[in-house]
């Protein structure tokens, strides 16, 4: 799971397998794949960050090389 924050400050928890795509407009959107979109504070590049980082923690990337 990879943290994120709402923009009203509340801190929610989301599986990154779930995210279909992420826009920025300003603000940064997760399109879940049930459609679903969650507006968060941070930005694409440390979302980026963070779910490279909670794949290899899993051994994700063990499989894909």
């Amino acid at each position: 799971m990879i943290r994120v924050t709402r923009l009203d400050g509340k801190v929610y928890y989301v599986n990154p397998h779930q995210i279909e795509y992420i826009e920025e407009n300003p603000d940064t959107t997760l399109i879940m794949l049930s459609g679903k979109r969650l507006v968060v504070k941070e930005d694409y590049q440390s979302l980026f960050k963070e779910i490279v980082e909670y794949r290899r923690m899993i051994g994700c990337f063990k499989n894909e090389e």
